[in-house]
C-alpha cells in the first residue's frame, strides 16, 4: 500500500544522499587540491632570510611585497652572467641564484634599484670560505656609541686612526627593496640548479622555451622608515586598540653575570667597596631578575661578548668575534674558582657576558645605565679594574696584545692603575709558554669594546686583550663564514660525535693558555699571592665548549648541564648568536648554565628542595642560585643522574635604555629594532608563458560566461523542463 508519507520519506532520503555525495566530492576536491599543490611547488626548507632592522634614523635589510616576489631563476657564477639579468634576458623579473664568492657590496650595488628586472636573490654558501675574506659589517663597528667623539679624543673618533675592520664593506647596513635569502642546504641548492639547467638554460644566446623554472620568495616586513616611526605606530596601537598590531620590537636579551664569592642579594654595595670586572660580550633558571647584594670587598670586572650577527637573520656563528672570547672567560672562571684561598681574597671578581654589543653596545650600555641609577647591585664607583677579552683565537706567534685608553690615562692616578694592571698581566703570562703578552703605544686608541661604554661614564683602569695589535685578524668579522673552520677547530675523520666532543684541538689548547693567564691575573688583581701558579685552565673544558657552540650543540655534556625542559634548545648543528627579540636566547641559557656548572657546586638536595631552597634551613637563596639539571649518564648510559647545582650565576636585562626612557631617536643609546613579519618562506615551481596564461584566463572566463548563460536559460524554462510531480490520488484495491 502506498501513502503520502512514503513519497516524503523517499524525497528526504534522496536529499540526504545528494548532500552526502556533494560532501564527498568537495572533500575529494580539497584533498586533490593539496596533492596538486605538492606537485606544483617544491618548498625550500633550509633557508635564512635577510630581514629589516631599524634604528633612530633609517632602515636596513630586505623585504618582499605583501604577496611575495616571483621571478625566473638565473644562476650567476661569474659577474659577466649579470648581463642576462640586467639587460639581455627576455623574461624579467629574475630571481638571481648567486654564488657566495660574488656576494659583495660592489655587485649588490649593480642590482640595487633594478626592481623592474630583479625580483629577489638567493645566495649559496661558498665552500671553502672566500680566500680574500668577507665582512658585511662596517669598517668602524659601533661608530658614534663608544667613548671617542668630537669632544673626547676627536683624533680617535670615527676610527680616524685605525679602521679596525678593514675588510668591512658595509653590505649588512644597506637597504634593499627585494628579498634576499641564504640557501643553507647544498642539496636544495643543487635541486634549484638542476631545475635551471633543465628549463632555463639558453642555447647559443637564444631565449629558453617555456615552461621556465621560477622561485617565489616571501619576506614582507611590517615596519618602515625608522625606529622612531615603527615604535610610535606600535605605541599608538597598544594604547587605543584591543588587538594591537605591533610592527617592530627592540633587540634585547639578558647579560649573564656572576661573582667569584657568594654575596648577599638583599642589600647593595657601599661606595667604598671595589670590584674587579672580568667581562666578555654576549638566561636565570626561571624568571630573570636582578639580584641585590652587599659585600665589603673591592671588586674587579672581567668581560666578554656573547652575540654576533651576519647579513642573514639568525645566522651568526661568531667563532672569532664572540665564541672564542666567552669560552676563554668561562674556562678562566672555572680555573679561578678552584683556587684554595678564593674565599679569603681581599677583592671580589665579577664575570660579565654582555649581550647585544654588536648593535651599539646594548648590554654594556644598559648595565652602565643601571649602575648609574642604582638599579644594579654594583655601582660604577665600586669597580676597581676592568679586564675585557676581545677576539683572541687568531694570534700570530703566540702574541696577545694589551689595548688601553690613552685619554683616561691623562689622569695620573688612572695611568698608574693601568700600569699596575699591565704589569700583573705580564707577570701572569711569564710562565705560560703558549702566550706572549705585548704592550702597545700609549697613544693608540681602544678597539671597539664594552670598556668604551664604561669610560663614557667614569675613568677606570681597564685593558682589552686581543689577538690583533691594529686591524682585526678576523677576515670574516660578523659574517656567515666566521665558523669553527675560521679559528681552525677541526677534528680527525672517522670519529664519533662523542669522540669529537672530547678531542682536544690545538685551538682549545691555545685558548686554555689565554684562560690561564686571565685566571692568574684576576687572582693577583683580587689580592691573591700564594697560589697563582696553581691556577690552570682545563683544555678539556675549552674543547667541549668550542664543540658545543660551534659544531654540535646537542651533545652529552651540554645535555648534562641544562634543565630537562631546555633540551629542545640544543640542535644538531652549532648555536647561533644573534641577539633577536625573544629572550633569553639559546646562547644565553647555555652560557648561564655552563657558568653555573663550571663555577658552582653540586649539593645534596631533592628536586623539590632545589626548586625551592627556602624550605632547607642550611641553604640561602639570597646568597646563591639553584638549578636542577639533567646530570651525566649513569654507568649503563641509559638514564641520567639529575642533580642540584648551586652557583652565583645570574641575569640582568640587556635592553637599551632608549626604550625604557621612550627616547626612540636617541643618539646616546642603541635604538635598534627588528621588524615583525607574517610569513617567511621560499619555493620553486614551473611557470608558463604570458601568452599561455592569457589564453587560459580567457578560456576560463569564456566557460564562466557560458555557464552563466546556460544557467539563466535553464532557470527561465524551468517550468517546461522540469514537470512538477503529480499529486497522489486515492488508492483503491
Amino acid at each position: 500500500m502506498a501513502t503520502d508519507g512514503g513519497v516524503y520519506v523517499d524525497d528526504l532520503g534522496s536529499r540526504s544522499l545528494l548532500r552526502l555525495v556533494s560532501f564527498c566530492v568537495l572533500l575529494a576536491g580539497l584533498c586533490e587540491g593539496n596533492s596538486v599543490e605538492k606537485k606544483i611547488y617544491i618548498p625550500l626548507n633550509k633557508t635564512a632570510p635577510c630581514v629589516r632592522l631599524l634604528n633612530a634614523t633609517h632602515q636596513i635589510g630586505c623585504q618582499s611585497s605583501v604577496s611575495g616576489d616571483t621571478g625566473v631563476i638565473h644562476v650567476v657564477q661569474k659577474e659577466e652572467d649579470l648581463q642576462w639579468v640586467l639587460t639581455d634576458g627576455p623574461n624579467p623579473p629574475y630571481v638571481v641564484l648567486l654564488e657566495g664568492t660574488l656576494f659583495t657590496r660592489n655587485l649588490m650595488q649593480k642590482l640595487k634599484g633594478r626592481t623592474s628586472r630583479i625580483a629577489g636573490l638567493a645566495v649559496s654558501l661558498a665552500k671553502p670560505s672566500p680566500a680574500s675574506g668577507f665582512s658585511p659589517s662596517v669598517q668602524c663597528p659601533n661608530d658614534g656609541f663608544g667613548v671617542y667623539s668630537n669632544s673626547y679624543g676627536p683624533e680617535f673618533a670615527h676610527c680616524r686612526e685605525i679602521a679596525w675592520n678593514s675588510l668591512g664593506d658595509g653590505l649588512a647596513y644597506e637597504d634593499f627593496s627585494f628579498p634576499i635569502f641564504l640557501l643553507e642546504d647544498e642539496n636544495e641548492t643543487n635541486v634549484i640548479k638542476q631545475c635551471y639547467r633543465d628549463h632555463n638554460l639558453s642555447q647559443n644566446g637564444s631565449a629558453p622555451a617555456f615552461p621556465l623554472c621560477a622561485m617565489q620568495l616571501f619576506s614582507h616586513m611590517h615596519a618602515v622608515i625608522s625606529t622612531v616611526t615603527c615604535m610610535r605606530r606600535s605605541f599608538i596601537q597598544s594604547s587605543f586598540s584591543i588587538n594591537p598590531e605591533i610592527v617592530c620590537d627592540p633587540l634585547s636579551d639578558y647579560n649573564v653575570w656572576s661573582m667569584l664569592k657568594p654575596v648577599n642579594t638583599s642589600e647593595t654595595l657601599e661606595p667604598d667597596d671595589k670590584v674587579v670586572v672580568a667581562a666578555t660580550r654576549e638566561g636565570d633558571w626561571g624568571l630573570p631578575r636582578i639580584s641585590i647584594f652587599k659585600v665589603y670587598l673591592p671588586c674587579l670586572v672581567c668581560r666578554a661578548q656573547l652575540d654576533s650577527r651576519s647579513f642573514f637573520w639568525n645566522v651568526a656563528p661568531g667563532a672569532e668575534s664572540a665564541v672564542a672570547s666567552f669560552v676563554t672567560q668561562l674556562a678562566a672562571a672555572e680555573a679561578l674558582q678552584k683556587a684554595p684561598d678564593v674565599t679569603t681574597l681581599p677583592r671580589n671578581v665579577m664575570f660579565v657576558f654582555f649581550q647585544g654589543e654588536t648593535f651599539d653596545y646594548i648590554g654594556s650600555s644598559r648595565m652602565v645605565y643601571d649602575m648609574e641609577n642604582g638599579k644594579f647591585p654594583v655601582q660604577l664607583e665600586n669597580i676597581d679594574s676592568f679586564v675585557e677579552l676581545g677576539q683572541v683565537a687568531l694570534r700570530n706567534s703566540l702574541e696577545l696584545w694589551m689595548h688601553t685608553d690613552p685619554m683616561s690615562q691623562k689622569n695620573e692616578t688612572v695611568q698608574n692603575q693601568v700600569e699596575e694592571l699591565l704589569t700583573i698581566l705580564e707577570k701572569s703570562g711569564a710562565d705560560v709558554p703558549t702566550v706572549v703578552l705585548r704592550r702597545l703605544s700609549r697613544s693608540q686608541p681602544l678597539p671597539p669594546s664594552s670598556l668604551q661604554r664604561f669610560l663614557r661614564a667614569r675613568n677606570i683602569s681597564g685593558v682589552v686583550l686581543a689577538d690583533h695589535s691594529a686591524v682585526f685578524h678576523n677576515h670574516y668579522y660578523q659574517s656567515i663564514y666566521d665558523t669553527a673552520e675560521n679559528i681552525n677547530v677541526t677534528y680527525p675523520e672517522g670519529q664519533s660525535p662523542e669522540e669529537d666532543l672530547n678531542f682536544v684541538t690545538d685551538t682549545a689548547k691555545a685558548l686554555a693558555g689565554v684562560a690561564t693567564v686571565l685566571g692568574r691575573a684576576l687572582y693577583q688583581l683580587a689580592g691573591g699571592t700564594n697560589f697563582s701558579h696553581t691556577i690552570q685552565a682545563d683544555p678539556q673544558t675549552v674543547t667541549r665548549l668550542l664543540y658545543g657552540f660551534l659544531v654540535r650543540a646537542n651533545n652529552s655534556w651540554f645535555q648534562s648541564i641544562l634543565r630537562p625542559d631546555l633540551r629542545s634548545y640544543l640542535g644538531d648543528g652549532p648555536l647561533q648568536h644573534y641577539i633577536a627579540v625573544s629572550s633569553p636566547t639559546n646562547t644565553t641559557y647555555v652560557v648561564q648554565y655552563a657558568l653555573a656548572n663550571l663555577t658552582g657546586k653540586v649539593i645534596d638536595l631533592t628536586r623539590e628542595q632545589c626548586q625551592d631552597p627556602s624550605k632547607v634551613p642550611t641553604e640561602n637563596k639570597d646568597l646563591y642560585e639553584y638549578a636542577w639539571v639533567q646530570g651525566p649518564l649513569n654507568s649503563n648510559e641509559t638514564d641520567r643522574l639529575p642533580r642540584c647545582v648551586r652557583s652565583t650565576a645570574r641575569l640582568a636585562r640587556a635592553l637599551s635604555p632608549a626604550f625604557e626612557l621612550k627616547q626612540w631617536g636617541s643618539t646616546e643609546y642603541s635604538t635598534w629594532t627588528e621588524s615583525r613579519w607574517k610569513d617567511i618562506r621560499a619555493r620553486i615551481f614551473l611557470i608558463a608563458s604570458k601568452e599561455l596564461e592569457f589564453i587560459t584566463l580567457m578560456v576560463g572566463f569564456g566557460v564562466l560566461v557560458f555557464s552563466l548563460v546556460v544557467t539563466y536559460c535553464i532557470n527561465a524554462k524551468a517550468d517546461v523542463l522540469f514537470i512538477a510531480p503529480r499529486e497522489p490520488g486515492s488508492v483503491s484495491y
